[in-house]
């Protein structure tokens, strides 16, 4: 196939991928870390932990459908516009439902589940490829325009994260015509659904990705899965690694399902701002992140990828630990949960970026692709869907929804506080299996 021209200068070319990755993760956080807030607000708020597990189970095959269909049927692109029209329309469904939700709850009737969470679910469906779809668009047009995409990527989707802040920030303060910000209505799905149609609109302008013809290379729906590198599994090193993996996966989801409504449950006792602007504390974190990776390079050439590893399950114990000491009644609980969010960048970041480099580092090459599609599964598919349904367990078990605040049930005083030391000492005894049981021989860069 006859290779196309793009159009526009160099300049130009990366402002519109940054607008691109602005927008895709500003989708995402429009809702990640505050659905929880309005769910519990109509009365769902047992069911916060369906909503995440939805987004793991998607997450483990559609992105390989899609990508199988951006390989040989429709141009990167416009898949990338169309996925965001279909989840765009689905959940502006579900906030239909979620405006008729809050009505019906204000005047004491039953609301059922099923009307916000099918349509969430198709929407979360269509969403979650559009994160590979994406990088798969901004790689395809700088390498035809002759960019470095090592050097050139990084700071293009270094702009998704602020995206995703901004977004954040939005639901935060907005109103939108109602008592209560976004972040706590169903306004916050509106301004996810309408994000994904604004990015639908803005990919028909977007330079075409043409499909390229080849022959053999295809990959079969097993590969993209990562399924055929379940070969590595007859390797200790590997197989350790990736069950490990899936053990420390089950952390990933925890603190974006209940940490906004935790800290809001301070407001029930005052109206404290903190306690009234949960989702822009928590924002924190993903300002964090964007920060840590920068960070990666020089630990990994220094400690080696076992010891960032266990630097990131100790910032794990950490993030789950000081949430278990902070509140926002005082300067020394408010701190703890700033210091929550600052060591999130590390046990997010340290986790899944240096993963994936120790995968590419040993998988073998003919399967490297599958591995990579291996190491998610076990963690953003199998071990997040796990940990945030016995979250939710958890959480249940110890607290309970009184009005719209999520609370320690009267027989556990402290039962927000037991919630954060059992997921802390989770997340310490994988720790300390991975150091005793892991075995890997770091050779010190003198670059």
């Amino acid at each position: 196939m006859k290779e196309m021209k793009i159009e526009g200068n160099a300049p130009q070319l990366k402002s519109r991928l940054i607008v691109m990755n602005f927008l895709e993760f500003a989708v995402w956080g429009s809702y990640l870390v505050c659905i929880g807030n309005f769910l519990g607000k109509i009365g769902l708020g047992e069911y916060i932990s369906w909503f995440y597990i939805a987004q793991g189970v998607v997450s483990i095959f559609m992105p390989a459908i899609m990508g199988a269909i951006a390989d040989k049927f429709i141009q990167p692109q416009r898949l990338l516009g169309l996925s965001h029209l279909l989840a765009g329309a689905f959940m502006l469904l579900a906030a239909y439902f979620g405006w008729k939700g809050t009505g019906m709850y204000a005047t004491g009737e039953t609301i059922s589940i099923w009307s916000i969470f099918v349509p969430y679910c198709f929407s979360v469906a269509f969403f979650m490829p559009t994160i590979a779809l994406a990088n798969t668009v901004a790689f395809d047009l700088l390498k035809r325009n002759g960019y470095d995409t090592v050097k050139d990527f990084p700071p293009i989707r270094v702009f998704g994260t602020v995206g995703f802040i901004a977004a954040m920030w939005f639901v935060n303060f907005v109103h939108i015509g109602l008592n209560e910000a976004a972040q706590f209505t169903y306004m916050q799905l509106v301004v996810c659904g309408s994000l994904s149609v604004i990015l639908f609109l803005y990919c028909l302008t977007l330079p075409q990705c043409p499909i390229v013809k080849t022959e053999g290379e295809g990959k079969t729906l097993v590969q993209r899965l990562g399924l055929d590198a379940f070969v590595l599994f007859k390797q200790k090193k590997m197989a350790l690694f990736f069950i490990f993996s899936m053990l420390l996966g089950v952390s990933l989801q925890i603190t974006n399902g209940y940490a906004t409504p935790y800290i809001n449950s301070f407001a029930s006792a005052s109206k404290n701002w903190f306690a009234q602007n949960p989702t822009l504390l928590i924002s924190v974190s993903q300002i964090c992140e964007a920060l840590c990776i920068l960070l990666i390079p020089v630990c990994l050439k220094k400690f080696g990828i076992k010891n960032v590893m266990l630097m990131a399950m100790t910032a794990w114990v950490l993030r789950f630990g000081f949430f278990g000491i902070g509140t926002t009644e005082n300067i020394g609980g408010i701190i703890c949960l700033f210091l929550s969010c600052i060591v999130y960048g590390v046990a997010f970041d340290f986790f899944n970026v240096s993963g994936a480099l120790f995968v590419e580092q040993e998988a073998p090459e003919s399967i490297r692709g599958s591995a990579q599609g291996l190491f998610m599964l076990m963690t953003n598919g199998i071990g997040a869907s796990i940990g945030t349904w016995i979250a939710g367990k958890i959480v249940s078990h110890f607290c309970s929804w009184q009005g719209a605040y999520l609370l320690s049930k009267p027989e556990y005083a402290h039962g927000w506080e037991t919630v954060w030391f059992i997921f802390a000492g989770y997340a310490l005894v994988v720790a300390v299996m991975f150091a005793i049981f892991f075995k890997y021989k770091h050779v010190k860069s003198e670059e």
